[in-house]
């Protein structure tokens, strides 16, 4: 699901453009004071980072530079977006999928090279520069509106604000009434001025965003397409390794029987017998087999009694915990049930798992969830889940494999998916997928 953000209001409904037009004077106010400060601490943390780099001191000063980057990014698009309604999507951290010191140190490089973050980090400067403005022609309004009482004060004369002339004490209500309208005047067009420049820095343009949409959808596709060769090789190794010797099995047990049938029909009825076990159990694997490719419960029950239903099938003890306020589509259901099929059969193949725990949840966005396989995740209604086994961890995605497989089912679906197993454990595969997808 892509966010069109060109078709965004300029002035959320139900707000006038006068209201807005304070707001954004009274958020430049506080900006000229907390930004000022908010840059000052991050100018520090830069350069007693780089200064003592060398000693290796200011490497975890560098670590928090770039944290607070990102924290100063995430307040100012919030701002932004309380303010003006652009539809802006949430800025979420970077994450780059893989366990480990070295993931850790890619996530952090990923995070200081955020475009999106920067844009929101100049809007801020911008508007602290502008914010300190704001400041000088607030005081400025407040001794104008001062000069309104001059008759009423000692002295024959009194001066302009910002000007430094000194007039008659008669005059200044006049001077006054001038300043004032002066101050206004500078004060709503830093507002305006204020509302064009974080609109052309926060909010791509029309081009920008057809790009992206074409980019989303091309990655999709890809994940599509390679999701169901995954599928198709998956399907074809189950019927060859499994349903079809056992098959084979059955054809020549009837066979033997058939033989012996005349000479032999104690023989004869223990082939028949033993065929008929062969046939229950080619049955089952076929159910199986079909469920990995369509789960009708799905459809009929919804999520939560599916993943129950698997949770009751697998070898390994789950703590479910499946909280959903409605349905979602079948593409999203089908893709976070698959993933937790997977995941459960993954643990009781390959991690040595004595417990796994499963939560499922609907969000209003996409919040958390970094990118393994790709895609992207607009704001939205969020089918979220998250499994988690206590075994040996050291699960990694290989082409053509079962994770192969789901995250790219996933990626098609328009979600994330963020897997984190370091070797020792615990496994934890995270998705998110739009509802509406």
């Amino acid at each position: 699901m892509t966010t069109d953000l060109t078709a965004a209001p300029a002035v959320p409904a139900g707000r006038p453009r006068f209201v807005q037009h304070l707001g954004a004077i009274a958020q430049l106010a506080a900006m000229g004071v907390a930004g000022t400060a908010v840059f000052t601490v991050l100018g520090i943390f830069l350069g007693l980072g780089i200064g003592l780099a060398v000693l290796l001191v200011g490497l975890p000063l560098l670590v928090a530079f770039v944290y607070l980057l990102f924290a100063t990014a995430w307040i100012e698009y919030e701002r932004v977006e309380g303010l003006y309604g652009y539809g802006l999507p949430a800025l979420l951290p970077r994450r780059s999928g893989r366990p480990g010191f070295g993931g850790w140190l890619r996530s952090l490089w990923q995070q200081f090279a955020d475009g999106p973050m920067w844009r929101a980090v100049a809007s801020a400067a911008i508007s602290t520069v502008m914010g300190i403005a704001t400041l000088s022609l607030v005081q400025a309004f407040a001794s104008s509106a001062g000069l309104l009482f001059a008759p009423l004060l000692p002295g024959e004369t009194v001066r302009i604000p910002a000007t430094g002339i000194d007039i008659e004490s008669e005059w200044g209500v006049v001077g006054g009434i001038v300043g004032i309208l002066i101050s206004l005047g500078f004060l709503f067009a830093i507002a305006l001025l204020h509302g064009v420049l974080t609109r052309a820095i926060l909010v791509p343009s029309r081009e920008a965003a057809l790009a992206e949409q074409a980019r989303t959808a091309g990655t999709q596709r890809e994940s599509a397409v390679r999701a169901g060769e995954v599928e198709r090789t998956r399907i074809e190794r189950d019927l060859h390794d499994g349903v079809q010797p056992r098959l084979v099995s059955v054809g020549m047990t009837l066979g033997l029987a058939q033989q012996k049938i005349d000479s032999d029909p104690a023989a004869a009825r223990a082939l028949i017998d033993e065929a008929h076990t062969s046939t229950k159990a080619a049955i089952t694997e076929l159910r199986q087999l079909a469920r990995g490719i369509h789960a009708s419960v799905l459809d009929d029950r919804g999520l939560d009694a599916a993943v129950s239903a698997l949770a009751a099938r697998s070898h390994v003890p789950v703590a479910l915990d499946v909280r959903l306020d409605g349905r979602c589509s079948p593409t999203a259901e089908a893709a976070v049930y698959f993933v937790i099929a997977e995941s459960l059969t993954n643990a009781a193949k390959h991690s040595r798992a004595s417990e796994v725990r499963v939560l499922v949840r609907t969000r209003d966005d996409g919040g958390g969830s970094g990118s393994v396989g790709g895609g992207g995740v607009g704001g939205g209604r969020m089918l979220w889940a998250r499994i988690e086994d206590n075994g040996l961890g050291g699960a990694h995605v290989t082409p053509g494999g079962g994770l192969d497989g789901i995250i790219n089912r996933v990626t098609a679906a328009g979600g994330r998916s963020r897997l984190d197993s370091p070797a020792g454990g615990p496994t934890s595969l995270e998705v998110s997928v739009p509802c509406a997808s």
